[in-house]
């Protein structure tokens, strides 16, 4: 039994077919909240958001003025939300057109307070900025605060490789998505939970001794300080 009340939290996820890469990462968002969640003696009430088969709703909404049944109970459901995952595809070195335009017709106070987590998919890590560059500022316009850790999956994250990859994305891609529901669950205030072995239930994010390994070129403070005649 859960020691506090299932938290809700609507999945927005603009992807354009139900086996979509951002469909995908909503499906591991998802597992992570829940497992985190039930480390802290509560639930997780994800509620998926759809944007595909809304799209022709939403271009009413934008064009109307007024938002058909379907789009308003998917409005609604953003809104009444305790949480937000929003998930985009990259188009054009940005989030999608339907995923702005979904967020275009929803009430600019909607999400006030409203704390995301940030999500973007593409074809190659060279758009893994996107999340801060486009996303976090529209985020930040409507008042809901995003969460420090943003995901972005490439191919290679899901075991394939694009040309100008290194072959090293996936490794850190779980990862990611745990520290990213950890974080969202931490603005909701919920308390923290505990690993089998009664340690505190979050990813490591200090650089440690295997820094070296995890971000390739770093340099600990350490060797810097001796580098710069310092003891």
């Amino acid at each position: 039994m859960s020691d506090h009340a299932p938290v809700s939290v609507a999945v927005v996820n603009a992807g354009l077919s139900d086996a979509s890469s951002t469909a995908r990462l909503g499906h591991a968002v998802v597992d992570a909240l829940q497992e985190a969640a039930s480390r802290r003696g509560t639930g997780v009430d994800a509620r998926a958001v759809d944007l595909r088969p809304l799209s022709h709703g939403i271009a009413d909404a934008l064009t109307l003025g007024f938002a058909p049944p379907e789009v308003q109970e998917a409005l609604d459901t953003v809104a009444g939300a305790d949480a937000l995952v929003a998930l985009t595809p990259v188009y054009r070195a940005s989030y999608s057109g339907l995923f702005k335009s979904f967020f275009d017709v929803l009430d600019e106070d909607a999400l006030r307070g409203t704390p995301v987590l940030l999500g973007a998919t593409g074809g190659t890590p060279r758009h893994a900025l996107v999340t801060e560059t486009a996303m976090r500022p529209l985020f930040t316009y409507l008042h809901a605060p995003a969460v420090t850790t943003a995901l972005y999956a490439a191919t290679e994250d899901w075991g394939a490789h694009a040309s100008d990859s290194d072959g090293l994305g996936g490794a850190r891609l779980g990862r990611r998505i745990r520290q990213g529901a950890e974080e969202l669950l931490d603005a909701l205030r919920l308390p923290a939970g505990t690993t089998e072995g009664g340690g505190v239930g979050r990813e490591e994010t200090t650089p440690g001794p295997d820094a070296a390994e995890d971000f390739p070129g770093f340099v600990d403070f350490e060797t810097l300080l001796h580098r710069g005649g310092l003891r």
